[in-house]
């Protein structure tokens, strides 16, 4: 295994080489820095021209140059790597690390999402193979692969920040939305569970009038403008999220799983009161930390009351739930700071943004402030780039697990009587998984593409908007800088990727050369 990772390494550092010397002569010889100054007949043209090109060493050959360059990546070894000087004279590693979180913010996040949220729906879409949910989730795939990413990050500026903030002053929802909501919700529940024709009618009526009703409570309180979870809200939440995980992970047959999670529940209502008055009075990361910790020790600690033997899964559901649990909490803080942060001076009761990833207005030292400020400026790109990625892993998953549930070790395993669970998350679902890796790591290079036009439209300042600077300057440097941290991190997916197809598929075993 270390001799492979070894090897895997050694041919990442030639293929940066290879692929850096080539990016670097073709940007060289396709742009001309010196440009703008011969022509001009200014009496310090002359002079600068050549302090241009005493700086960007233009005096060497492309080839020659790119080795200059080299030389300053080299002293990484030493612990002082340097990447150039951008045209401004900021160093470009400064301007890289600058960005370099920002993106990562923004891609992290939507990759996630992307993930969970396509790969889920495209298992149920191929367990439901021609329902009508299925019908409905390859149409919504085929139109969001369809769509541009710029385009659908402008409708959302549109449609879910200018026109939401209008609805947020008032916070009343109007008949025809709290009627259309009711209407696709009715059509979506009764797609995903499907049946006979009376039952689908049934799962439409009783889900339309679920929703209507929801709607309207919600509507007639004024909860969008003054929202909160609270204990109740956050118990009946939790109990549901138990019962699904516990669903997912033991199946509700594994009893001791089950109480287990509820039991994690129950303590989260029961300490609700101390743990709001603990993250309002000592609110930091630190603290979040800490109680996350907490929470697990808390979650492991039930598990082995419960379970006396098999323990691991039930461990696993347990601490599962608690993380969703302490989640919850960290919803409904956020949304208990929702009305002071609204009716700041900086935010002018247009709490959604449209551009930048911050703002820089808040009065500074308040955690949650700067918290709700940072999630409410990733809600719109984060959308834009998961509903035009998560299109792709629909698809993909789909395909995949039908192919996997038409194996003879499904068929062996239903006919050995494990129940239909077992047989989709146990046999099928992990073998899923092993294709759908391949993918993850090629959009690892793709969703980084879709941050650049996103972080444009949004105007964040991350590694996208650096991209836009070194090729609209033709700063050379910068735009190296960003080319080996975005290479650096697609050849490191693909050593991931091999490793956890060893780790997912047992028949594949990682050795050396004999």
């Amino acid at each position: 295994m270390f001799a492979y990772i070894g090897r895997r390494i050694a041919a990442m550092f030639v293929i940066l080489f290879g692929s850096s010397f080539l990016i670097y002569n073709a940007a060289a010889y396709a742009g001309d820095p010196t440009e703008g100054l011969r022509g001009s007949t200014t009496p310090q043209a002359h002079q600068k021209l050549l302090a241009l090109i005493r700086e960007l060493h233009l005096n060497v050959p492309p080839p020659a140059r790119y080795f200059i360059w080299l030389k300053g990546i080299g002293k990484f070894f030493t612990g002082n790597i340097d990447l150039g000087l951008t045209r401004d004279h900021t160093p470009v590693s400064t301007a890289i690390s600058n960005a370099i979180p920002i993106t990562i913010r923004l891609i992290t996040l939507s990759f996630i999402l992307a993930i969970l949220i396509g790969i889920g729906f495209g298992i149920v879409s191929a367990l439901r193979q021609y329902t009508r949910f299925d019908y409905a989730m390859t149409f919504f795939a085929f139109l969001m692969y369809s769509l541009p990413i710029f385009w659908v990050a402008v409708l959302l500026k549109a449609y879910l920040a200018i026109s939401f903030n209008n609805f947020l002053l008032d916070g009343r929802i109007a008949p025809i939305w709290i009627l259309s909501a009711s209407v696709v919700s009715g059509f979506f529940w009764a797609a995903l569970i499907s049946g006979t024709r009376q039952r689908v009618i049934a799962i439409f009526a009783i889900s339309g009038a679920a929703t209507s009703a929801l709607l309207a409570l919600l509507s007639v309180t004024k909860w969008l403008t003054h929202p909160g979870l609270g204990p109740i809200m956050m118990l009946v939440l939790g109990g549901g999220i138990a019962v699904g995980i516990t669903y997912i992970s033991t199946g509700l047959s594994n009893k001791p799983a089950l109480r287990s999670s509820l039991t994690v529940v129950a303590i989260g209502f029961i300490v609700y009161f101390p743990v709001e008055y603990f993250l309002k009075k000592y609110a930091s990361l630190s603290t979040i930390l800490v109680m996350l910790v907490v929470t697990l020790a808390i979650a492991i600690g039930v598990s082995y009351i419960f379970a006396k033997i098999d323990r691991r899964p039930v461990v696993r559901t347990s601490v599962i739930t608690s993380i969703f649990v302490g989640i919850l909490f960290i919803i409904d803080k956020l949304m208990k700071t929702w009305v002071p942060y609204v009716n700041t001076d900086a935010i002018h009761q247009r709490p959604i943004p449209t551009i930048s990833q911050s703002n820089n207005l808040l009065p500074s030292g308040n955690f949650w402030f700067s918290s709700l400020d940072t999630v409410l400026h990733l809600v719109l790109p984060t959308i834009a780039l998961v509903l035009i990625t998560m299109a792709g892993y629909i698809r993909y998953s789909r395909g995949t697990m039908l192919e996997v549930m038409n194996q003879d070790y499904i068929r062996t395993a239903r006919a050995k009587g494990l129940p239909e669970r077992t047989v989709i998350m146990r046999h099928a679902f992990r073998n899923t998984l092993i294709p759908i890796t391949t993918i993850l790591v090629v959009d690892t290079a793709s969703i980084l593409g879709g941050a650049i036009i996103t972080e444009n439209v949004f105007g964040w300042r991350g590694m996208g908007t650096q991209f836009n600077l070194a090729v609209h300057n033709q700063d050379l440097n910068l735009l190296m800088g960003v080319f080996l941290f975005t290479a650096s991190l697609v050849i490191m997916a693909n050593l991931v990727a091999d490793l956890l197809y060893s780790a997912l598929d047992p028949r594949i075993r990682v050795v050396g050369k004999k």
